[in-house]
């Protein structure tokens, strides 16, 4: 025995009158974790002790028990189980199940990168772990290689949840930011925030390690690292390694997705994924068979304290070195004996190990879970009768969907075809029809901004209508109408509205304002109109006082009142000259008297001026023009005078 575990005062102890501490494996910066057995049960189990200057720390107490509580929780073969938590004395201790074998760390630090082979056999099995994990509303927070243990009989398993927490109570801050950095989230860098994505995010980061040989981020500050983590995206992985699928790139790529909504939901989505992947490569998980080697760890994690039995189909060969622990002794002995009987033990094994698959398959494994069936396009209580059939609990969850009418299914998380434990419960997701969204006002907006937001929420923009239209800005809305979806009475939304996606709207565009061809000739009024797509229909003639005969005086007004619209004829009211009015009758009358009258009218009198001294008693006898003749005003009506009797 070395130096370093005759120094361990725990070596030999009998901890809470149960487990006999045999050997130490690992040492960290929380815990140690020994080789023990277990005397009540007799069999060999993993003693995780905390430092005893933490014990006095209830943060660190607290951690400790939660990872327990966490493991415990999980019945998954890729989740190392938690058997029992106590104290004795001012010593806290966790029992797990003991998997002699190397971390995924290990064997990185070994072979550098990982062949698609062992990294689909790895992956398929962490995921399902944590697709476990996730299922119950745990986040594990620190997944990294170091966490993943291949065990000696080909077994891979997620362990170490002492970061766990449930999926509700996702805010960190300050020393809980304990995850290696390497594999740590952008939302845990800059906003302390972690949920099942992060730990997808981890997932891509390791995924990554293993096909490049490489973490994609290096620095020699951890906040350098942590710096790029947030701000840059992950390359992928056949950029260091030629060899890897497309397929497995572009899962890297969408697990490392900087926003945690842009990445699978949860460990269960991208396992779906990561098994579709398999089956378009042809690649699937292997169950190794055992190759011996010897594993020793010191306190830094070098492999120096305990012998391990690698699955030599994940890990390959490795040099065996001196066994410490009783079954690689008895092992030895074995080998030292006749070899007289070995077809038998060796078909013994082989009976045994069949017979703990079979137990396991039926037991834990996939053979004691059903698939979940299609329950789409059904109403919640056909798609609950057809789960129930199958011995599964259905929890309803109302949607929104485009596509699918109200109050029908529209699937169920776990999907179709997904394998669950019997009496699991399965989200039922019924259609709740479109959603619906609020629109701001669209009037006075840009055509093509009012036309984005409502295509925006999945509503169908028809052409737009131009209107002529003075007092709206050119290319901006005068008015909206949306038609539902569902039928009935279009309505306005210019002031803004509330719609549903998969209505449908029309938008009334200026165009501007009618051209002003007011004093124009006829040849420039048509000019001008027809530059805006404005017709001629014909002219009709007017009088005006104020346009010179000849000139456009306006366009005729439209018979319906409605605006103008390109494309439209008008016509062109012309200037026939100034009114025309009837001249007075001032035959008979004084000068004085004519004058008068021709002024009143807005003629001008015409005369002699020697009669003016006369105007009292000088009286007309004839007027030119005559009586009621049409003239405009100002005309000079000339007069004819006679001295009275």
């Amino acid at each position: 025995m070395s130096t370093s575990q005759q120094a361990d005062p725990l070596i030999g102890r009998l901890v809470d009158g149960r487990y006999r501490v045999r050997a130490r494996i690992a040492r960290g910066g929380m815990a140690t974790v020994y080789v023990a057995t277990d005397l009540r049960l007799e069999r060999r189990v993993a003693l995780k002790v905390m430092h005893g200057h933490l014990s006095d720390d209830t943060v660190f107490q607290s951690r400790f028990i939660q990872e327990a509580r966490a493991a415990a929780r999980l019945a998954d073969p890729h989740v190392v189980n938690v058997f029992d938590q106590g104290q004795d004395g001012e010593m806290a201790y966790l029992v797990m199940e003991y998997l002699p074998g190397i971390t995924l760390r290990e064997l990185l630090r070994e072979q550098r990168r990982l062949t698609i082979q062992q990294t689909v056999t790895i992956m398929d099995a962490v995921l399902s772990g944590l697709a476990a994990a996730h299922r119950a509303g745990i986040v594990h927070r620190d997944v990294k290689p170091e966490n993943v243990l291949l065990a000696e009989d080909g077994r891979i398993k997620i362990g170490d949840f002492g970061l766990a927490r449930a999926t509700t109570a996702n805010t960190a801050t300050g020393s809980q930011l304990l995850g290696t950095i390497a594999y740590l989230a952008p939302e845990l860098v800059t906003r302390g925030t972690a949920d099942a994505r992060s730990d997808i995010y981890s997932l891509g980061i390791m995924l990554y390690e293993m096909l490049a040989g490489e973490q994609p981020y290096q620095g020699e500050q951890p906040m350098q690292i942590a710096f790029q983590h947030a701000t840059d995206s992950v390359p992928r992985p056949s950029v260091k390694n030629p060899g890897v699928p497309e397929q497995l790139d572009e899962l890297v790529l969408w697990a490392t997705e900087k926003s945690p909504d842009d990445r699978p939901s949860d460990a269960r989505e991208m396992l779906d994924r990561f098994r579709e992947i398999e089956r378009e490569l042809g690649v699937h998980p292997q169950v190794a068979r055992t190759a011996p080697t010897t594993v020793i760890r010191d306190e830094g994690g070098a492999q120096t304290e305990l012998t391990k039995v690698l699955p030599s189909a994940i890990t390959g060969p490795m040099a065996a070195i001196d066994d410490v622990d009783n079954a690689s002794r008895l092992r030895t002995e074995m080998r030292k004996r006749s070899r007289r009987g070995g077809w038998l033990f060796a078909l013994v094994i082989v009976l045994a190990a069949l017979a703990a698959a079979a137990g396991w398959w039926f037991g834990s494994g996939p053979g004691s879970q059903v698939a979940v069936p299609d329950v789409s396009n059904m109403t919640f209580e056909q798609a609950q009768g057809a789960l129930a059939a199958e011995g599964l609990v259905a929890a309803q969850q109302d949607v929104f969907d485009f596509d699918i009418p109200a109050g029908t299914t529209v699937g169920s998380e776990p999907g179709a075809g997904a394998r669950v434990d019997k009496e699991a419960t399965v989200t039922v997701l019924v259609s709740k029809g479109p959603q619906d969204h609020v629109i701001s006002a669209l009037g006075g907006l840009p055509a093509d901004q009012a036309r984005a937001a409502l295509e925006g929420v999945r509503v169908t923009v028809g052409d737009d209508q131009q209107i002529f239209n003075g007092d709206v800005a050119e290319n901006a809305v005068i008015a909206a109408s949306i038609t539902p979806r569902a039928g009935g009475d279009a309505f306005d939304c210019t002031p803004g509205c509330t719609v549903y996606e998969g209505d449908s709207a029309v938008l009334s565009v200026s165009v501007g304002a009618v051209p002003d061809v007011a004093g124009k000739s006829v040849g420039d009024a048509t000019a001008a109109l027809n530059a805006k797509n404005l017709q001629i229909a014909g002219t009709t003639e007017e009088r005006s006082s104020s346009v010179e005969e000849g000139l456009v005086i306006r366009i005729a007004d439209k018979e319906d009142g409605t605006p103008w619209r390109p494309g439209e004829s008008v016509t062109l009211v012309v200037s026939s000259g100034p009114p025309l009015f009837p001249v007075p009758n001032v035959v008979g009358l004084t000068l004085a008297e004519a004058k008068d009258t021709l002024a009143a009218a807005g003629f001008t009198p015409q005369y002699n001026p020697l009669w003016e001294p006369f105007a009292l008693i000088a009286t007309v006898v004839a007027q030119d023009p005559e009586a009621e003749a049409q003239r405009v005003k100002g005309t000079k009506v000339s007069l004819d005078l006679s001295a009275t009797d």
